[in-house]
């Protein structure tokens, strides 16, 4: 798959668990983990998205310590997913970074835990990327309690339908979330030989 594959995981605007929309905090797990998802399925790029200068200083100073400090040389995997991560204040300038780095702008991929109106299948999606092969595309997770609704009828191209497991509990972190998905998206099912 030749796409150009970005992910971004947001901070705000995002509902807090009594409902109300906030800006949630970074966490060290966070940055990690899905910093090495994308190197594990071939992905352009991750960017962390805040509006809090504070918090966008602390990612950065995480990046930096994987990337060119003293993490670099403890731990080289780490070095190799950090690569790919940037802090950004909002998606405005996440969508802006990628067309100037691509030349085109990303058709933007939301995910939600909640059913809503016009979701599409993991199965429409993953072919939707294999059969458009020159796509930019930018999948988005929301952290806290979720993405707020109107701005994801605003903003996204597409909605994902939600992880569905064998119980009433929907409420994965956004780790395991962004996992089985990008899973179900880009893996190479060794079944198919």
């Amino acid at each position: 798959m030749s796409n150009r594959i970005y992910i971004g995981l947001l901070h705000y605007p995002v509902y807090n668990k009594t409902g109300e929309v906030a800006a949630s905090s970074i966490t060290n797990h966070d940055l990690h983990d899905l910093a090495r998802l994308c190197v594990t399925y071939g992905l352009n790029g991750y960017f962390v998205v805040t509006p809090l200068e504070l918090q966008r200083k602390l990612g950065e100073r995480l990046i930096a310590h994987w990337v060119t400090g003293p993490g670099a040389d403890y731990n080289w995997t780490r070095k190799e997913a950090f690569k790919l991560a940037r802090m950004a204040s909002d998606l405005a300038e996440v969508k802006a970074r990628i067309e100037d780095e691509c030349g085109k702008p990303a058709r933007l991929v939301g995910t939600s835990a909640k059913k809503m109106e016009k979701q599409v299948s993991f199965g429409e999606m993953r072919k939707r990327l294999a059969k458009e092969t020159e796509g930019v595309w930018l999948i988005i997770f929301g952290t806290g309690w979720g993405l707020e609704r109107g701005f994801m009828e605003r903003e996204f191209d597409y909605l994902l339908e939600p992880i569905r497991g064998s119980g009433d509990y929907n409420h994965l972190s956004v780790r395991s979330a962004a996992a089985i998905i990008l899973d179900r998206l880009f893996s190479v099912d060794s079944t198919d030989e």
